[in-house]
């Protein structure tokens, strides 16, 4: 019996008793994976050759490449996300079910006791899986919506020492751009280090083609912008004025916000980004079938890397320290 996944009456989703029996062990989870990362056969991660030799005997390497002049030794996880992991596979397809169903996210924490793995492995897993939802530079037509929010902790329930006394609002906070495209419902957003003109008008010119109608809010910000505008006022409590609202983004933002409060807790400024490439790829495939998404989660690893001492880079962890959330 099918089994429909939650808010979409129409989309199939998994069980947890479907999902078991999908990967009972690494050798079903490997061959998931090869169906999604190579399609077309084995072919090697460092010149795109299929005249590869197979099933070599080695501990770690299942292939060899014929082509290349060194004729290097690779594996289904060589030249994307998963290189250098010693987690199993059975362990990664688990862990990407995870991440695609909780639509707020899954806690470093909550895969630490979910996969019976460290915390440490958890948390570098759960940013390789982030890395996996990083897309190109899409092209909207239009109409869009463009916006802004801040996201970080409130100052009221900073410690003392940790506050930064210079207001309120947005103080102390990340900022986010974003766009839908009202067409498709799909989301582009990112980190940006400033909200002026340059910024959000260049973000939104980038991301539009000439002549889209771009739908914003009041803010000064958009003013100008080289694009046929319309903004409702939020500033005298206009939300919908006809086609004008930006209430589609403002439905993508809920959950980013409540994924920082009540599933992380914290988004470090460092790595924000990528939780926003998580809830964006997530929202951009809400409408597929569960295994859909986990399929293109998969074959969204290929030429992505992502190593721990990278990750931790610039942040004062030690190498044995387990960071957040």
């Amino acid at each position: 019996m099918a089994h429909k996944a939650p808010g979409k009456s129409d989309r199939e989703g998994i069980s947890l008793i479907q999902l078991l029996r999908m990967f009972p062990d690494d050798a079903a989870a490997e061959k998931w994976f090869a169906d999604k990362i190579w399609p077309d056969g084995p072919y090697c991660p460092h010149c795109g050759s299929f005249e590869v030799q197979s099933n070599i005997k080695h501990k770690s390497m299942t292939h060899r490449c014929r082509d290349c002049p060194d004729r290097p030794m690779f594996s289904l996880k060589t030249g994307n996300v998963m290189q250098g992991t010693k987690l199993g596979y059975q362990t990664w397809a688990i862990a990407i079910y995870l991440v695609t169903t909780n639509l707020k996210g899954v806690s470093s924490m909550k895969l630490h006791r979910d996969l019976e793995i460290t915390q440490k492995s958890a948390w570098h897993l759960a940013h390789r899986l982030r890395e996996a939802h990083k897309a190109g530079k899409p092209l909207f037509n239009g109409p869009v919506e463009a916006d802004e929010t801040y996201v970080g902790g409130k100052e009221t329930n900073k410690h003392s020492h940790k506050k930064l006394k210079a207001g309120r609002g947005a103080v102390g906070k990340a900022a986010v751009a974003g766009i839908r495209d009202r067409a498709t419902g799909r989301v582009v957003a990112k980190v940006v280090e400033k909200t002026d003109a340059m910024t959000l008008q260049g973000f939104v010119t980038d991301h539009t083609v000439e002549g889209a109608t771009v739908y914003t809010d009041d803010a000064s910000a958009y003013k100008g912008i080289d694009r046929p505008h319309e903004a409702v006022r939020h500033s005298v409590g206009e939300y919908v004025r006809d086609q004008a609202h930006t209430n589609g983004l403002e439905s993508f933002w809920a959950p980013l916000k409540r994924a920082h409060k009540g599933t992380f807790h914290k988004m470090s400024p460092k790595h924000l980004n990528r939780y926003v490439d998580e809830f964006s790829g997530r929202h951009n495939v809400r409408s597929r079938d569960t295994a859909d998404q986990m399929g293109q989660m998969a074959a969204g690893m290929v030429g992505k890397r992502l190593r721990y001492n990278d990750l931790i880079a610039h942040t004062g962890l030690a190498s044995g320290a387990n960071p957040a959330a």
